[in-house]
């Protein structure tokens, strides 16, 4: 995974939104702003966990921590975050510091498979693209082993619409030891595993929306882009590979998730059955109370 995100934060930082979220946003209106999309993901997610103060909440494959963040500053929860990138490992540390979070935000540089401990929620996106099919049996048993019984999970990632092999080329440049499972593999190894599924939520649409957003935002720093990479590569026949290596990995993915054949799913489950979850949707959309966020 780090083959993929440590090219350097200058990088992601030119394209990405500030909070540095590097996976589908939620949007609510086509004219919203790629940072109120990402935000209002995080919260779309928070109720979807019915997030409460006090809780504990492991985030694996935390990225730059912006689940984590969240979390801690508009619910008070404890949060524990894994990664494999030392530049996200320092640059979460950093942004504990700065926000003054060290009793609530916690950040490993550790596989996901030597997690430790006993939480409330689970949370993991964009991360299981990087997981590999044969090692799904693995990663649900961890899940299982983090989460209390009764506990909420939600595994946010990248769908095929058929369960055929992953694009080599994506495998050797992208997510190097990855998989695009189709949405039956996953549940099928979660049941398996006693993991209950109690929502799927298909966000295609916003992932196509939130890539080109990131394209737009691409291009236009393209020049900014260029020279960061030079510093990292050296000037020469290596960037303008990169470059269109990437170009050609963001306009793909934006025409494959508008024909639908990548999708983006949002399994919501609990550790074993679950009979005090809400009966109907409605607490998705209803306005948080301030009992519930901006406790701070």
């Amino acid at each position: 995974m780090s083959y993929h995100y440590d090219v350097g934060n200058d990088f992601y930082s030119l394209w990405l939104d500030p909070t540095l979220t590097y996976s589908c946003a939620y949007f609510k209106k086509e004219e919203d702003t790629l940072e109120q999309a990402q935000l209002q993901k995080y919260e779309h997610v928070s109720k979807k966990l019915q997030l409460k103060r006090g809780e504990t909440l492991v985030d694996m494959g935390c990225g730059w921590g912006g689940m984590m963040f969240y979390a801690a500053e508009n619910y008070g929860v404890k949060c524990e975050g894994y990664t494999l990138s030392e530049n996200q490992y320092s640059y979460v540390l950093e942004e504990i510091r700065k926000r003054k979070l060290q009793d609530f935000v916690k950040i490993y540089l550790k596989d996901y498979r030597e997690a430790e401990g006993k939480f409330d929620k689970f949370v993991s996106i964009g991360m299981f693209e990087h997981v590999g099919k044969k090692f799904y049996p693995i990663f649900f048993e961890v899940v299982k082993k983090l989460l209390k019984s009764g506990g909420t999970g939600l595994l946010q990632t990248i769908g095929s619409s058929k369960d055929t092999p992953t694009d080599p080329w994506v495998t050797k440049y992208i997510f190097p030891g990855g998989f695009i499972p189709a949405l039956q593999v996953i549940i099928n190894i979660m049941n398996q595993k006693g993991l209950v599924f109690f929502d799927i939520e298909d966000l295609r649409r916003h992932y196509h929306m939130t890539l080109d957003k990131w394209i737009e935002r691409f291009e236009k720093n393209i020049d900014k882009i260029r020279k960061v990479l030079i510093k990292i590569f050296g000037s020469g026949e290596r960037v303008e590979e990169f470059l269109r290596m990437w170009r050609l990995y963001l306009n793909g993915s934006s025409v494959s998730f508008k024909a639908g054949g990548n999708r983006l799913y949002q399994i919501t489950f609990s550790n074993g059955l679950n009979d005090q979850l809400p009966l109907t949707r409605s607490y998705l959309y209803s306005p948080s109370s301030q009992s519930e966020r901006r406790w701070k």
